[in-house]
């Protein structure tokens, strides 16, 4: 099976997720999303692919889940329980960061097998993972602000609340992006790979965000149906 579509698959099947554990656990499922979504995107990230004639880093559509969660707790909730999910996102990489690097504390058996294969992936993610959690800390708070900005504007020019979601969606989502891609990839690959690799690393990236975020419009409309439709109404008879 090819790259590409094994990515697309994978956008289909995170994306979905999302929506399956909102419908399933409500807001709590997409905390919890936001957890896995951060560890296992930091550990893929490391892997590089070339796809749609682009080489590119893994983990994008995970990292691109995290905004999505974000702009349904914007829509549906507010922009402090939309903080929270970053929050949580931050603290899930800092005991990750404590707990993979007490790993190398202990010495192997002399029947170990693991330990090398540890290394080989998990000493490069401190790094990774201290500057995604600059970069994600700031570029998501960025995402939040930004959504409810558009959001104010919108309903103060047009007086109404419910209009213009896929403006405040893809405006938010593709501005941060944008800063995300930038200094994420300065921030984790500077010295590693030459610099026409980073360029194409951070071309290839945003080109993935910017189709993860047209495809994660529609599921937040989804979303902001099930929880008018049903989420909002058990509220209401309980």
């Amino acid at each position: 099976m090819s790259n590409e579509i094994i990515l697309l698959i994978s956008l289909l099947v995170i994306y979905i997720g999302v929506f399956i554990w909102f419908c399933l656990f409500g807001k709590e499922g997409l905390y919890c999303f936001t957890a896995i979504a951060t560890i296992t995107a930091n550990i893929e990230v490391l892997i590089l692919v070339r796809a749609y004639g682009m080489e590119q880093t893994l983990g994008n559509i995970l990292f691109g889940a995290t905004f999505l969660i974000t702009d349904i707790l914007s829509e549906i909730g507010s922009k402090k329980e939309a903080q929270k999910a970053v929050n949580i996102g931050i603290a899930t990489s800092v005991i990750f960061i404590i707990i993979s690097q007490s790993w190398f504390l202990y010495t192997p058996s002399e029947n170990d097998w693991a330990m090398p294969s540890i290394e080989a992936i998990f000493t490069n993610t401190p790094r990774l993972m201290i500057v995604s959690l600059l970069v994600y800390g700031i570029v998501q708070s960025l995402d939040v602000w930004i959504y409810h900005k558009w959001w104010q504007f919108t309903e103060k020019k047009f007086g109404d609340k419910r209009r213009f979601l896929w403006l405040r969606n893809n405006g938010s989502t593709l501005i941060s992006q944008l800063l995300n891609t930038v200094l994420f990839t300065l921030g984790a690959f500077f010295g590693m790979y030459t610099f026409s690799t980073l360029l194409s690393i951070i071309l290839s990236t945003y080109i993935i965000y910017i189709v993860t975020s047209l495809f994660d419009t529609p599921i937040i409309y989804m979303s902001r149906f099930v929880h008018e439709k049903f989420f909002e109404k058990s509220v209401d008879n309980s």
